[in-house]
């Protein structure tokens, strides 16, 4: 999991120079997170890793440049953006 983790991480920071290693990290167990629960309260039976590390990597390449713009509206995200290291 630690390597699925690292490589969407630094798929993250490839194309978005404008945050950090700890906020493309958080975005990606994030983005990871999300998909599995919507997934499971949809009703729809569990694809595995792989589908789910596949799906972030598309997120990655459609959202990723422009996730460091990101103003959450709810608590439960605000987390996401915040600034706790210098920039890679």
């Amino acid at each position: 999991m630690e390597d699925r983790f690292q490589r969407l991480t630094d798929q993250l920071l490839a194309v978005n120079s404008e945050i950090t290693a700890s906020q493309a990290r958080t975005w990606v167990e994030s983005l990871w997170e999300d998909f599995e629960t919507t997934r499971a309260k949809g009703g729809w039976s569990y694809k595995g890793q792989d589908q789910t590390e596949s799906i972030v990597a598309k997120w990655i390449v459609q959202y990723g440049p422009s996730l460091h713009k990101y103003t959450p509206s709810k608590e439960k995200f605000s987390h996401l953006n915040k600034d706790d290291e210098m920039k890679h």
